[in-house]
């Protein structure tokens, strides 16, 4: 949701949008990020990564969405 709002809004600059997710690009492998980066040369990101679920999983599993970003 936040990254798509990001998209669209950056959508009416004048700007190229590099999106990714995470089937494309683990951002826990700080070695595959870094050379993904370097290869890109982005000027700015955004990270908008998240785990969502209902009031039950976020009191039952508070762990688990803050570590799977």
């Amino acid at each position: 949701m936040v990254g798509s709002a990001i998209v669209r809004r950056l959508a009416s600059e004048k700007c190229t949008v590099l999106a990714i997710n995470s089937k494309e690009l683990d951002l826990t492998r700080q070695n595959e990020t870094e050379r993904w980066i370097e290869e890109n040369k982005p000027d700015a990101v955004f990270l908008a990564a998240g785990l969502v679920g209902g009031i039950q999983a976020n009191n039952s599993l508070p762990a688990e969405f803050m570590s799977r970003i």
